[in-house]
């Protein structure tokens, strides 16, 4: 079954609810998106993935900064 969502300005999009029933998704749930090539899969996020990206939270703060938030503003 094909769900589509319309993404905002701000990149942001809706979880279809077909998919939030399929996935058990409830306010506050946390999703992963796996990608490989040019295909993205979403899945509810397990624990183990909530403590990877708590892991390297502190590496990515390079990717915050003003000029950063300019020059990728188009994309």
């Amino acid at each position: 079954m094909l769900q589509v969502s319309k993404v905002t300005s701000k990149f942001q999009a809706t979880i279809p609810a077909a998919v939030r029933r399929v996935l058990g998704l409830k306010k506050g749930d946390t999703v992963a998106f796996e990608i490989e090539g040019n295909t993205v899969v979403v899945r509810r996020a397990s624990a183990l993935d909530k403590e990877y990206a708590k892991a390297i939270e502190g590496t990515l703060s390079e990717w915050l900064s003003a000029e950063d938030e300019e020059a990728y503003r188009g994309l």
